[in-house]
């Protein structure tokens, strides 16, 4: 399964929020073009203004400014990646070196909040006080989670429930704020806006979760990132705690030395204690449930192709390799 069937479906305003994001951008000229440009073009699945898109016609949205608002959530999606890198001193992102690889850590950082504040500009402009205070919280939960995840890093005994509200910080809450933004737009009616948002939500869990899986089971050229880089950072994902809760006291010992010092060395031996845990296939065991919690959440709108598209997104979380 592929999310092309749903984007088809909303091409001509999908076009229009890349010429709209294009036009922002290259309305400065020089380094803020050409590392913001890397970024944008990178092959990226720009699945959270897709979401806006179907979220709003499956409202029957008949304005405009769904453009606008998919258009500014994807640059603000864009700025958090350019500093996530930074932050994580990533080499690979979708395949291709990463910007601060290219430019340095200054101008990433620099072009990233350039990229806040030209997102918080359309934010304004679009003049809407409910969606605004949606996406101002959003913001402020983003970096919030990022600084948990900071804080979290190089732990030996970390926790279940610190990861799960790092992902839900840094990755749901956002693909939460695109589906009910959309909805908000359109004016629906508070069951439907909080029904898309509890979709979003559980859909950023399952991709993030799969996310993570993938960098245990899968290989670099498919994943377009280092595996093993979450080891090398000393992130503790759903797959390595299942392992640390499950292996051997060898095993487990390996795990925490490689969390504590953001070795690889004993990779190979992680890999394989990952493998005899079963610890993947947890992993999206619980990815599954997830996409369950979102189909069902999706029962408060009425039959339609943009409500199947969303449907289909939802299970395209879970058959993915990259």
């Amino acid at each position: 399964m592929s999310i092309h069937h749903s984007r088809t479906l909303v091409s001509d305003d999908f076009e229009a929020v890349n010429r709209l994001i294009v036009d922002k951008i290259t309305a400065q000229s020089g380094l803020i073009d050409d590392l913001a440009n890397h970024i944008i073009q990178s092959g990226g699945k720009r699945l959270r203004p897709l979401l806006v898109l179907l979220s709003s016609q499956a409202c029957c949205y008949p304005g405009q400014n769904h453009i606008q608002l998919a258009a500014m959530i994807e640059i603000f999606h864009t700025a958090t990646l350019l500093h996530d890198d930074v932050v994580d001193e990533s080499t690979l992102r979708r395949g291709q070196q990463t910007a601060h690889g290219i430019w340095g850590s200054k101008a990433s950082i620099l072009v990233g909040d350039y990229l806040f504040t030209l997102y918080m500009q359309l934010l304004v402009a679009l003049e809407d006080l409910s969606i605004m205070r949606l996406l101002s919280e959003i913001s402020h939960q983003t970096a919030c989670g990022e600084i948990r995840q900071l804080n979290n890093r190089h732990q030996e005994t970390p926790s279940i429930d610190d990861y799960f509200e790092v992902i839900r910080a840094k990755t749901s809450l956002l693909f939460a704020a695109s589906t009910a933004s959309g909805a908000m737009l359109a004016k629906a009616d508070d069951v439907t806006v909080q029904g898309l948002y509890a979709y979003g939500l559980h859909l950023g869990n399952a991709f993030q979760l799969i996310d993570d899986a993938l960098d245990y089971c899968s290989d670099a050229q498919t994943l377009g990132k280092n595996i093993g880089d979450d080891l090398a950072d000393g992130k503790a994902t759903l797959p390595l705690l299942y392992a640390l809760q499950h292996g051997t006291p060898l095993q487990q010992q390996h795990i925490k030395t490689s969390l504590s010092e953001g070795t690889l060395e004993y990779l190979p031996q992680i890999l394989e204690t990952i493998a005899a845990t079963n610890a993947v296939a947890y992993t999206k065991t619980i990815a599954k449930q997830e996409v369950d919690h979102a189909l069902t959440a999706l029962e408060v709108l009425p039959n339609s192709a943009y409500k199947t598209a969303l449907e289909d997104i939802a299970r395209y979380a879970l058959d993915r390799d990259h």
